[in-house]
């Protein structure tokens, strides 16, 4: 018999038939009823056994986290919290579980230690909720894009140039790490290399999505980018996902408003497809809070920061005009602020991009044309020649969330600008030919997706959100 999925059966109103279900064992308690969970669903369902069925050598089998094979009779439960329940009739042990050494017991665990179990974390009813959540994400990224005529680019992974222009990129190379041949100047010859050259691990596709998309139209990314900053944070990830799509004859207003259709298209998706686990991770996140002092706690609930997204329109500022409200604002004024805003052209900081999400405008905010100075080289030159047209999308708890602008199409701007910056403009010939043969205005964004489904999930951490993460000194795996 074909086993079916716990979800579908969990939601059937075909009770006194014949099913098969497959799971792992979260408990088992009296000898009698087993919680089984097969990853489809936030919910474990009851499988009732009777002691006939139960010979010793099978009752030391059933063991949380053994995998088992049960068919039975679905019946209405008799006792709470669920509605059906499985009288087993046949039980078979697909896999047994050692009770004395399998981490996963049904307790709190601290995600800490989770960590350090990655590969069994995923059955812990947390971790199921967020992949669940982090899985639907992914479908409705694809499914926007593909929906807007976009055309799916898959960029290369390997690469010769740095888009960031940060220089912190992992290299890849099959020299001899112990004696590798050297040039004139006593250097590593990467002549001699794979490739004939120096190459790294991508830090975004972008600029290879350009070409595309000068010959396509409209082009998105979604692809595993990397980032060789020793940084122990919440924040940061050494291998991460990253959403960029990219669109001949946008301008930045054009893309603005694709950004803002797409990030509460992707989050009413989740809402609707993620409705059971989203209200779990609400009621954990609401429950962490409550061990925080006041200050520290989240302004809003998980599923109340969501709808504050997709409810309200994203308020458009210009940095100098958000310069100017934060400047003037009380935490400023006060010394509040750990980073204080006194002079036009710093970068800013989570704080400030929070207060004015959550207290000035109660509302997302996407900032645009940004000082020229704290932005990449690629982003298109205003016409006071201290700002560009770049554009960053701030959410509540979060800040940034995404970055973006409309970039530079003029050679001569763009050759100038690389010169600025002491960027090898020989290794992005190829980047400049692209404003030499048909250029047109363009634009696009970059949205980390990791940072999109720790905003969704109400994780703290990003190493929570990622199967298995990729962090400095942590290659297990």
């Amino acid at each position: 018999m074909k086993a079916a999925k716990i979800k579908t059966l969990l939601e059937t109103s075909e009770l006194d038939q014949s099913y098969a279900v497959q799971g792992w064992v979260k408990t088992f308690r009296a000898n009698r009823f087993i919680a089984l969970n097969d990853g489809s669903s936030l919910k474990n369902l009851q499988c009732v056994v009777s002691f006939e069925q139960l010979e010793d050598t099978l009752l030391k089998r059933i063991t949380t986290g053994a995998a088992l094979h049960l068919e039975g009779t679905l019946v209405e439960s008799q006792g709470e919290g669920q509605k059906v329940e499985l009288q087993v009739e046949k039980i078979r042990v697909l896999g047994d579980s050692d009770p004395e050494k399998y981490p996963i017991q049904p307790k709190k665990h601290s995600l800490e230690f989770l960590r350090e179990k990655a590969h069994l974390r995923i059955r812990t009813t947390t971790f199921a909720a967020v992949m669940r959540v982090r899985s639907a994400l992914s479908f409705a990224v694809h499914k926007f894009f593909q929906q807007e005529g976009f055309y799916y680019v898959n960029t290369p992974i390997i690469t010769g140039s740095d888009a960031e222009g940060a220089g912190e990129m992992f290299r890849v190379s099959t020299l001899d790490i112990k004696n590798p041949p050297l040039n004139e100047e006593g250097n590593p010859d990467y002549k001699k290399d794979f490739f004939g050259k120096e190459t790294n691990l991508t830090v975004s596709g972008q600029l290879e999505a350009e070409s595309y998309a000068l010959g396509l139209g409209e082009v998105y990314t979604f692809g595993p980018t990397f980032r060789a900053e020793n940084s122990n944070t919440t924040r940061h990830l050494a291998e991460f996902w990253m959403i960029e799509p990219e669109m001949a004859f946008y301008d930045l207003t054009d893309n603005m408003n694709l950004a803002e259709k797409f990030i509460t298209y992707v989050l009413k998706e989740v809402l609707k497809d993620c409705a059971e686990d989203l209200e779990f991770l609400d009621e954990r996140l609401a429950k962490e809070d409550q061990s925080k002092p006041q200050a520290e706690r989240s302004p809003m609930r998980l599923i109340e920061k969501i709808k504050f997204v997709i409810e309200n329109d994203f308020k458009r500022v210009s940095y100098t005009e958000a310069y100017e409200i934060l400047r003037n604002s009380k935490p400023n004024k006060k010394k509040k602020f750990q980073f204080l805003i006194n002079e036009w052209g710093v970068d800013l900081q989570s704080e400030h991009e929070r207060y004015l999400v959550e207290k000035h405008f109660k509302c997302p905010v996407i900032l645009f044309d940004y000082p020229a100075n704290i932005k990449a080289f690629y982003m298109r030159r205003n016409e006071d020649e201290k700002t560009v047209r770049a554009m960053d999308i701030l959410f509540p708890g979060i800040g940034e969330i995404v970055g973006g602008s409309q970039r530079e199409e003029r050679l001569e701007v763009l050759e100038k600008r690389i010169q600025e910056m002491n960027i090898d403009a020989e290794e992005l010939w190829w980047y400049l030919d692209l404003r030499r043969f048909g250029s047109v205005p363009h634009s696009g964004f970059g949205l980390g997706f990791e940072r999109l489904v720790q905003f969704t999930t109400g994780m703290n951490n990003i190493r929570d959100v990622i199967p298995f993460p990729r962090t400095p000194q942590n290659a297990a795996f």
